[in-house]
C-alpha cells in the first residue's frame, strides 16, 4: 500500500516533468524529455511486479533470479541519487537566482548550458515564463521527496526479495498472527486521536514558521517565529522520549519469548532505523558543537541546544523500543 501511494505521486511528478520540459523543448536535448516517460513506465511496471510477486520465495532458476533482482535494486539506487542530485540542483539554482541579480544569472547560465542539457544560445527561449510551465515547474519539484521515498522503499522491497530466494522456512517456528484493529477498543483510539492532533499541529506550526521567516523582514518576528519552532518540537521530543520508555519499561513485563530465529525483513528493518538514525545523530552532533563554540549565547541558543539533545535521546529511545518490538514472539 505504501509502495503504491508514493508510485502514484512519483508518476504525477513525471508527468508534471514532462510538461515542464516540453514547455521549451525547442533547446533541450532529448533525453530530457525521454527520461521522465522511461521512469514513469519503470515505475508502473516495477510497482505491478512487487505488488504480485512481493511474497514469492523462489526455488527454481536462483542464479538469473538473483541477478534480476539485483539489476532491479541498483537501477532503483541509481534513481534515488538521480532524484537528489537533481533535487540539489534545482535548490541551488534557486537560490542562486533568489540572491544574485537577474544580469549575473544569466551570464551564468550562458557559461553553463552545455552542463544544463541546452543546445540553444538563447536564454530567453529556455526560460519558463508561462503560467501553466510555472506549476509544472513547482509542481514536479515539491513531488521530489514521493519520488526519493518511492526508490528507497522499493529498493528494500526487492533486498527482502533477493534474499529470500532459495529460503527454506521453518514452519515450526513461523507463526501467522493476524492482526484485528478495533478501533474504540481499550486506548487505540486515543492513540490515533493524540497522533492526529500532533500531526495537525505540527503542520500548522511548520507553515506559520515558513510564513514568518520567508516574508517577514523583522528580526524579531524571526526570532518568535523560531521560538515558537522550538519549543514546539522539544516539547514533542518530549513526550516521544516518554512514551518509548514506557514502551521499553512494558515489555520488560511481558511474558513472550524473544524471536532469535533469522529473518531477512526484520534484519533489514534494523539496519534501515539504524542507518536512518545516524543521520539525525550526525546533524545533532554538529549542531551542539556549533552552539557550543558560538558567541553570544541567547535564548534561540539554548533552545536549538535543548531541541539537539532531545532529538539525541529520542531517536535512542525510540529505536530500542522498536528493535525489541520487531524481536517480541506474537501472542
Amino acid at each position: 500500500g505504501g509502495l503504491i501511494l508514493f508510485a502514484i505521486f512519483s508518476l504525477v511528478m513525471d508527468v508534471f516533468k514532462i510538461g515542464y520540459y516540453s514547455s521549451f523543448y525547442s533547446c533541450l536535448s532529448a533525453i530530457k524529455i525521454i527520461y521522465p516517460i522511461v521512469q514513469a513506465i519503470f515505475v508502473v511496471v516495477q510497482t505491478y511486479f512487487l505488488w504480485v510477486s512481493a511474497k514469492d520465495c523462489i526455488h527454481v532458476h536462483l542464479n538469473v533470479t538473483r541477478c534480476g533482482l539485483m539489476l532491479t535494486l541498483t537501477t532503483n539506487l541509481a534513481v534515488w541519487m538521480s532524484a537528489v542530485t537533481d533535487e540539489s540542483v534545482h535548490k541551488a539554482h534557486s537560490k542562486l537566482k533568489k540572491n544574485m541579480t537577474e544580469e549575473i544569472f544569466r551570464w551564468l547560465l550562458k557559461g553553463n548550458l552545455p552542463l544544463l542539457g541546452m543546445r540553444s544560445s538563447s536564454v530567453d527561449e529556455c526560460n519558463c515564463k508561462s503560467q501553466i510551465c510555472q506549476i509544472f515547474k513547482n509542481g514536479y519539484f515539491w513531488l521530489y521527496p514521493f519520488n526519493i521515498e518511492y526508490s528507497l522503499f522499493a529498493s528494500a522491497m526487492v533486498y527482502v526479495m533477493w534474499k529470500n530466494v532459495g529460503r527454506f522456512i521453518d514452519h515450526h517456528s513461523h507463526h501467522i498472527q493476524r492482526l484485528k484493529f478495533r478501533l474504540f477498543r481499550r486506548t487505540f483510539f486515543v492513540g490515533i486521536m493524540l497522533g492526529l492532533i500532533i500531526l495537525v499541529s505540527g503542520l500548522g506550526v511548520l507553515i506559520l514558521y515558513e510564513v514568518q521567516v520567508n516574508s517577514s523582514t523583522e528580526s524579531s518576528k524571526k526570532s518568535q517565529a523560531l521560538t515558537m519552532y522550538y519549543i514546539f518540537n522539544i516539547v514533542c521530543l518530549s513526550l516521544m522520549s516518554l512514551v518509548c520508555i514506557g514502551g521499553s519499561v512494558i515489555y520488560r513485563f511481558d511474558k513472550r519469548d524473544m524471536d532469535r530465529h533469522k529473518n531477512p525483513t526484520r534484519t533489514l528493518d534494523v539496519a534501515l532505523l539504524m542507518g536512518a538514525a545516524l543521520g539525525q545523530y550526525a546533524i545533532s552532533y554538529y549542531s551542539i558543537v556549533a552552539i557550543v563554540a558560538s558567541t553570544p549565547r541567547d535564548t534561540i541558543s539554548a533552545l536549538n541546544l535543548t531541541y539537539a539533545l532531545l532529538m539525541i535521546a529520542q531517536h535512542t529511545f525510540q529505536n530500542v523500543f522498536i528493535i525489541e518490538g520487531l524481536h517480541r514472539q506474537p501472542p
